[in-house]
């Protein structure tokens, strides 16, 4: 079973101003898929320190898929925070999770978020809403026990 971190990025949810149903909408659609339960789920602020922070905490999962922080305000963070920690970009995730998107809402297009390997974990960032985490989850649900075969050395 993969083991996955899901962390939000969120002032208003953080703050307790509204409550972060984001997360929990991945953490659903995950386990009901089978194929893994989600280890953590924990919500941040758009604080690039205690996103770093967060994410090297979850480096010892298969995969950290953040929520939120993707789009194009002054606090939307996430992209360059994971940028930042990664060794490698999976451009081709972050292309799909768009183009896909786009059918559901032209909005998409502005939509920052990336994946990519950092150690031996893959970190993919979704939007902040539960419509786009929900697409985005579903979409990714098929290539995720293949994407640690192939980082652990498994035939493509």
């Amino acid at each position: 079973m993969l083991k996955i971190a899901v962390i939000t990025a969120s002032d208003r949810a953080y703050s307790g101003e509204y409550e972060d149903r984001s997360g929990p909408k991945i953490k659903e659609i995950i386990e009901k898929s089978g194929i893994s339960s989600i280890v953590s789920l924990t919500v941040v602020p758009d604080e690039k320190a205690l996103l770093k922070k967060e994410i090297e905490w979850n480096l010892d999962k298969d995969y950290i898929i953040t929520t939120g922080g993707t789009g194009i305000s002054k606090r939307d963070i996430t992209p360059e925070v994971t940028r930042s920690l990664c060794d490698t970009e999976l451009p081709g995730i972050a292309e799909m999770l768009r183009a896909e998107s786009y059918k559901e809402t032209k909005f998409s297009v502005f939509s920052r978020g990336i994946a990519g390997i950092i150690k031996k974990t893959i970190i993919i960032n979704f939007p902040g809403s539960v419509k786009a985490v929900t697409l985005c989850t579903e979409i990714i649900l098929p290539v995720l026990e293949h994407g640690i075969s192939m980082l652990e050395g498994g035939k493509h």
